[in-house]
Order: structure tokens, then sequence, then C-alpha cells
């Protein structure tokens, strides 16, 4: 039996442990806009049915933002015992970007969303309007900074070097490097798609049980036609973050296309499989001269080519069929939205297929999958880099026995399903448990609202 690897096991318990992480602040970025959505929406309008998803989705939010606090705290303790390496050598940069995103963002969330919780008629409407506002804007400011670090080690800028270790030189040129806008618009509009799908599939799955209350024919709508506006915004930017990819990591990009000569009118691969070591790619299906139309706007435009790169480029076949799944599934999220605001145009909400409902409620968790993928995407394409040009992967690693590293990541991947499962359950649980007759009075008296609710919230819809 061969030696277990320490670095290939530790790099895959770091996988694990920010996969895990990644998809719970997906949910928080955007869901607290949606909440400020939906609450601004209750008060312009005095519909309880706005109170009512606000309700059942500060629940989920909740959830969400506890289950990203615990795994990112096992994720930040990894730093010490698994990657000494990586605050030894750009803690300076690393360091202060962490304190920020929990001083100024982590307290904001935690802080404030006691009020959203509880306050509901524990304080006045305003502040309770306030205090979404101030979690929300927390939300977002956690992703700009864990954004800017994690762009500054994909293209660093604004240090300087001294005794081998990075300094910071210019922390404006630090935190706003090349990738950072381009990859802080895309996890944004990722994270909003993933929130509108969730909301969308509960919705459906809500419906489908009967639930016809007007809360969830509102919350239905409303996330549908936010993925559908969402979504071409998010091919546009993906465009334009892959294009500043190209211009300075090149080599994940030859990686994404499994293009292995640097040449023009390069095709775009539909499917393949990549052969490293033949350095070719099998059973290819491709559009031609695609990937130079799309990277360089031109059929004959010139895209570099993995033997450009060998030995130091990533490896191939995760990168190539991560980038696939994540435009798959883009493609597939444009296409349900958009057919699905079509029918609700033409049909209204009671004229939606049963099988398009059912399609909704499959893609519930949709934007996960995508996020995941172009997360594989980004990090397995910065290898053999942990910090590009400045720091390689084996050279962070810690000196942890492999039979250690094993041991606590199995661990790990039996708590993260079991964890995983039964938040995905509790979701559900609290769906079946949604469709209860709304409450008899409204959650703050607005100026020129009844003390009931509408009538529309006591009877199903027809």
């Amino acid at each position: 039996m061969s030696e277990l690897d320490p670095l290939l096991l530790s790099r895959i318990q770091f996988a694990a442990n920010i996969s895990f992480h990644i998809l719970f602040p997906t949910i928080t970025i955007a869901l607290g806009w949606a909440l400020l959505a939906f609450k601004l929406a209750f008060n312009r309008t005095g519909e309880e049915a706005w109170m009512e998803i606000y309700r059942f989705w500060v629940k989920v939010f909740a959830l969400s933002f506890a289950m990203g606090v615990v795994s990112g705290i096992t994720m930040s303790f990894q730093f010490g015992t698994n990657w000494p390496g990586f605050m030894e050598k750009v803690g300076n940069i690393a360091g202060p970007l962490l304190a920020y995103e929990v001083l100024t963002a982590f307290f904001l969330e935690a802080v404030f969303l006691g009020i959203m919780l509880f306050g509901f008629r524990r304080v006045p409407n305003w502040l309770h309007t306030l205090a979404t506002i101030l979690v929300a804007g927390g939300t977002t400011l956690s992703a700009f900074w864990i954004i800017a670090l994690n762009s500054w080690m994909h293209t660093p800028a604004g240090f300087e070097m001294r005794d081998g270790v990075v300094h910071a030189a210019d922390w404006v040129a630090i935190i706003f490097n090349p990738s950072m806008p381009y990859r802080l618009t895309h996890m944004l509009l990722a994270s909003g798609l993933t929130v509108a799908f969730l909301i969308a599939g509960i919705s459906a799955y809500r419906w489908l049980r009967g639930d016809h209350f007007a809360s969830v024919r509102k919350a239905l709508v409303a996330s549908i036609t936010a993925a559908a506006l969402l979504i071409p915004l998010q091919i546009y930017a993906g465009d334009m973050h892959g294009l500043n990819t190209l211009e300075h990591q090149p080599a994940k990009v030859a990686a994404m296309e499994a293009n292995w000569e640097t040449r023009g009118n390069v095709p775009l691969v539909l499917f393949g499989i990549p052969d490293e070591e033949a350095r070719e790619t099998r059973f290819e299906i491709a559009i031609p001269n695609g990937a130079s139309l799309i990277l360089r706007h031109s059929a004959d435009g010139v895209v570099p080519g993995l033997n450009q790169f060998e030995g130091k480029h990533p490896p191939v076949a995760p990168v190539f069929w991560g980038f696939r799944v994540m435009v798959g599934t883009g493609v597939l999220m444009l296409l349900v939205s958009w057919a699905s605001v079509w029918l609700i145009r033409m049909r209204g909400v009671e004229g939606i297929p049963r099988p398009v409902l059912m399609a909704l409620v499959g893609m519930s968790f949709s934007g996960w999958l995508a996020t995941l993928a172009g997360w594989y995407v980004t990090e397995i394409g910065r290898q053999p880099w942990l910090v590009t040009g400045l720091l390689t992967t084996k050279d962070a690693l810690g000196p942890v026995p492999a039979g250690m590293v094993a041991s606590t990541l199995a661990m790990y991947l039996i708590v993260y399903a079991l964890l995983l499962a039964a938040y995905v359950a509790v979701i559900f649980q609290l769906a079946r448990k949604g469709g209860a007759t709304p409450s008899n009075k409204p959650m703050f008296p607005l100026p020129g609202l009844a003390e009931g609710p509408a009538a529309s919230q006591l009877v199903p819809a027809e």
C-alpha cells in the first residue's frame, strides 16, 4: 500500500471545509437583501403577505448564518494547523483583511440579527427595518473583505518583500487588486441566483402541497422574476471575469478550455476527456473557433495552450469539468427562469404546469452546484500556487502527519454530511409547516393599515 500524501490529504481536507462553509454565505449574502425587499414591500403596501414571507425566510437566514459561523471557525483553525506557511509568508496582508471582515461585518450581522428574529413586536417598525438594512449590508461587507483577500491571492498587488516576507505597501492596491472587482461582482450575482432559486424552489414545493396563500404566490413570482433578471447579468459578468483571468492567469484559462497548444482558431470544447499524459483531449466535441471568439472576440484569436506552462499549470480535468458544470447549470437557470416568467405572464401562477413546478423544486439548491463548480475552477486553477508567484501550496504545508490528516478528514466528512442533510431537511420541514393560516394580527401598526390581514391572506387562492 502506497504511503499517504500529507499534501494531498491536507488539500482535500481544506477543500472539504471551504466547500461546506461557502454554501451558507452564498445564501446569507443575498438573502439579507431579499429580506429587506420583503420588509420594504410590507412598509410600502401594508400587505401582511410580505411579512409572512419575511417571517419564513428570516428563519432560514438565521440557520444559514449559524452554519456559516461554525464552519468558518473550523476552517480558520486549519490555517494554523495545516498551512502555517501561509500566515508566515503573507500574514501581514491576510491578517488585517480577515480582521476587517470580523470587525466591520461579522459583528454587524451578529448584533442586529437578534432584532430581525425576535424584534417583530418588541421594537418600532423603523428600527426593525434598520436592523434588516444593517444585516444585509453586513453580509455584503463580509463578502467584500473575503473576496478582496482571495483575489489578492490570485493577483497580488500593492506589496513589497522584506527578508522573504510579504509586507503591505499600498492598501488600496491590495484591496482593489486587478481581479477583485470581477470576482466580487461574480460572487454577489451567484449569491443572488442561489437565493432566487432557493426561494422559488421552496415556494413551488409549498404550492404543490396546496399552500396557495398570497404569501407563497408573491414569493414565487418575485424570486422567479429576480432569477430571470440576474442570470443574463451573471453571464455577462462571467465573460468579463474570464477575460480578466485570461490576462492574469492564462494557464487557468488553458485548463478550462483543455487547449494544449498556443494558437488561433481554437474550438470551444463542449465535451471531451482531457489526457494530461498524452497532452490531448479525447472524444472531443467542439464548436469551431468558439474559444477564440469568446476569449479574443476574433475567430483567429490566439489562446494560450497548456504546453506553454508544462509543469506549472493546474490539473486539467477538474478545472475543465468544473467550468462546464458551472456554465451548464447557468444555462439551465436561464431556460427555467425565462420559461417560468413567460408562463406566469401568459397563464398566471395557477397556470404553471406541474412539471415546471417540480423542476423548480429540483433546482432549489442549483445555486450551490454552480457556486461550488465555479470555486473549484478558481481555486484548483490557481495551482501549484497558493499565492500566485509568491507562495506554492507545497511550501505552505505544515508538519502534520498524514495519518492525523486522514483521520480528521474522515470525521469532517461525516459531520458535514450529517449537518448538510439536517439543514436541507429543516428547510423543507419549515416549508411543510409554512402552510398554516397567517396570523390574524399585523406585525406592526402602520398608518392606514387595518388591524386584521387582508381577506386574501385568510382564504387560499383558487
